[in-house]
C-alpha cells in the first residue's frame, strides 16, 4: 500500500478500512443486504473525493486496498481457525498467513480504485457506471487468478430477499455484484446532487434535486424484483425423496484411528433410520480411502440403498493407481459411478510449488490430491441427472454450469468442520443459494457439521438442519430442465459488457485535464 502522508487521506483510508469491515454484515449469517450498497457507496464517495482533488492513482489504490483489507480480515478470519485450531500451525504463523492472504486479495480492489481516480469524469452517470464496472472486473479477476478465491463477492450478499437477486439467472453472481455496486454508487450520487449547488443561468443558483440518480436506483431495484418473479426452468420427473446426512463428527477427532468404527456406525445408523431414494453423505464422511473401508461395510450400505429402492452417494477419498482424488462414489442399484473433485483448494488439498515447508508446519490430512477432469458427466441416480460438486467447488459458478443443462439436480457435499463455529458455514450456504438461482436447479447440501440444507430454485433455503447436531434432513425434491441465460453464456456478458462500458465512457466522457 502506498505511503500515506496527507492527513486528510489518512482519514479517508481509515474510513475505507472501517467500511470494508462493516461490509461483512451484508453477508450471512447477518444478511443485512442493504449494508453492501451503503459500504460500496461509501467507497465510491471516498474515491470520488480523490478524483475531484489531487487525482493521484496511488491514493485511489490505497482506498481500494484499505476497503478490501477490512472486508477480508473481518470476513475470512476463519482461515486462521483452520490453520491454527485444526491445522496445528503455530498461532503466530497462522495469524501472519491470514494477514498476508488478505493483503494479496487487496490487489484487485486497489487496481480498481486507482483506475477510478484516473479515469473518472464529471457527472453522476459516467462515474457510477465506471465504479460499478471496475468493481465487478476486480471481483471477476479475483475469482480465477492464483487458482481463484471468489468468496465475499458483493453479489453473494444479495440472495433473497434482496430485489437484486432477480438478476442472477441472467448474469450470475458478478451481474448481481455490478447491480449492487451501482445501487450503492447511485445512493451517494443522489446525496451529492442534493448537497451541491449548481449554476442555473444568469439568474442565480439553486440546489439540484437528486431525482435522476434515485430514479435510476428505483428502476434498478424494480427490474430485479420483476425478474425475480420469472422462472427460467421447468419441473421434470416425479418427486424424489432425499436424505442428507449430517454426522457431526468433530474435526479434532475425525481422523483418530480409535474413532474410525464410530464414524462407520454413525453414518450407517443415519442411513438406516432415514430411508430415501437418494441418500447423500458429506465430503470424506468416512475418514479413509475407499479401498481401506471394510468390504462388508460397503456391501451393507449397498444393500441398504437397494432395499430402499434407492441410491447412496458417499463422499470419500479414492486411490486410482498413483493418483488420489477427493471424490463422491455411488452405491446402490446402478453400477458404481464416481465424481472426482476438479477444483482443489491450495494448501488444503494440494501443495503449490515451493510451499512444502509451509505445509510441514500444519497437520492437514490428505493434502496432496489430484484434480479430476474438468468435464465430468452428471451421475445417473434414480431417474435424475445429478451434478456433484465438493465443498469449495460451488464457489465457481462458471464451472458448475459445465454440467448443465443436462443435470436436473445439484448436490454439494462439504466438510466445513475445518472452520469451526465461524462465519464460514453460513457464508458457504449463501454461495449455494446463488448457484441455485443462477442455474434454476434445486441445490442439496450434505455437510459434516453444518449447514446441511435444501435450497430451492428461487435461491431460498427450504429446510435446514441446525449446525453441530447429528441428524438427517429428509424431504421431497423435484428435478428441473431448461437453461437460464447464465447457464448458456456464463460470466462473459458481464465481463465483456463492463469492459465495453469503460471504453465507451472513456470516449464519450474523457477525463478533462486540471
Amino acid at each position: 500500500m502506498p505511503a500515506i502522508r496527507n492527513s486528510s487521506l489518512r482519514w479517508r483510508v481509515s474510513g475505507a478500512l472501517l467500511l470494508g469491515a462493516a461490509g461483512v454484515l451484508a453477508f450471512a449469517p447477518f444478511g443485512w443486504f442493504p449494508v453492501n450498497w451503503l459500504t460500496l457507496g461509501g467507497l465510491y464517495a471516498l474515491l470520488g473525493a480523490e478524483a475531484d482533488g489531487e487525482r493521484r492513482a496511488r491514493h485511489g489504490a490505497a482506498l481500494g486496498a484499505a476497503f478490501a483489507f477490512g472486508l477480508f480480515l473481518a470476513g475470512v478470519s476463519w482461515v486462521y481457525v483452520s490453520l491454527s485450531v485444526f491445522g496445528g500451525m503455530p498461532a503466530w504463523l497462522a495469524a501472519l498467513a491470514t494477514v498476508l492472504f488478505c493483503v494479496v486479495l487487496t490487489i484487485f480492489p486497489a487496481l480498481a480504485g486507482a483506475l477510478f481516480v484516473r479515469l473518472a469524469a464529471a457527472g453522476w452517470l459516467p462515474r457510477t457506471l465506471l465504479f460499478a464496472s471496475l468493481w465487478v472486473l476486480a471481483e471477476w479477476a479475483r475469482s480465477w487468478m492464483f487458482t481463484g478465491f471468489p468468496w465475499l463477492a458483493a453479489g453473494y450478499s444479495q440472495v433473497p430477499p434482496s430485489p437484486l437477486a432477480g438478476y442472477a439467472p441472467l448474469f450470475g453472481v458478478y451481474g448481481v455484484s455490478l447491480a449492487s455496486a451501482l445501487a450503492g454508487a447511485l445512493i451517494f450520487a443522489g446525496a451529492r446532487q442534493w448537497r451541491e449547488p449548481a449554476a442555473q443561468g444568469a439568474a442565480g443558483r439553486r440546489r439540484r434535486l437528486p431525482a435522476a440518480p434515485l430514479l435510476a436506483l428505483a428502476l434498478l431495484l424494480a427490474g430485479g424484483a420483476l425478474l425475480g418473479e420469472r422462472r427460467w426452468t421447468q419441473v421434470t420427473g416425479e418427486p424424489l425423496r432425499v436424505a442428507l446426512l449430517q454426522g457431526n463428527v468433530p474435526q479434532e477427532i475425525k481422523w483418530r484411528p480409535e474413532r474410525f468404527v464410530d464414524s462407520l456406525r454413525t453414518y450407517y445408523r443415519l442411513a438406516q433410520e432415514n430411508p430415501a431414494q437418494l441418500t447423500v453423505l458429506p465430503e470424506t464422511a468416512l475418514p479413509a480411502f475407499l479401498d481401506q473401508i471394510p468390504a462388508d461395510y460397503l456391501d451393507e450400505l449397498r444393500k441398504l440403498a437397494r432395499r430402499q429402492d434407492g441410491e447412496l452417494l458417499l463422499g470419500i477419498a479414492v486411490a486410482e493407481g498413483r493418483q488420489y482424488f477427493n471424490a463422491a462414489v455411488t452405491l446402490g442399484a446402478s453400477e458404481q459411478q464416481r465424481y472426482r473433485k476438479r477444483h482443489l483448494v491450495p494448501f488444503g488439498e494440494f501443495v503449490p510449488p515451493g510451499f512444502a515447508w509451509f505445509m510441514a508446519m500444519a497437520n492437514i490430512p490428505m493434502s496432496d490430491f489430484t484434480a479430476g477432469s474438468p468435464h465430468q458427466p452428471p451421475l445417473e441416480l434414480h431417474g435424475q441427472r445429478v451434478a456433484v460438486n465438493i465443498c469449495y467447488e460451488d464457489s465457481f459458478g462458471e464451472e458448475i454450469i459445465t454440467a448443465l443443462p443436462a443435470a436436473t439436480l445439484l448436490v454439494n457435499i462439504s466438510n466445513v468442520a475445518w472452520f469451526g463455529d465461524s462465519l464460514a458455514p453460513a457464508q458457504h450456504l449463501q454461495i449455494a443459494q446463488m448457484r441455485a438461482l443462477e442455474t434454476g436447479r434445486v441445490m442439496l447440501r450434505a455437510t459434516n457439521t453444518g449447514m446441511t440444507a435444501i435450497v430451492d430454485v428461487d435461491g431460498r433455503v427450504r429446510s435446514i438442519l441446525p449446525p453441530f447436531t447429528r441428524g438427517a434432513l429428509v424431504d421431497d425434491v423435484r428435478g428441473h430442465t431448461g437453461a437460464t441465460p447464465y447457464v448458456r453464456w456464463g460470466n462473459w456478458p458481464v465481463v465483456v459488457g463492463a469492459l465495453l462500458l469503460i471504453a465507451v465512457l472513456r470516449r464519450r466522457w474523457p477525463r478533462r485535464p486540471r
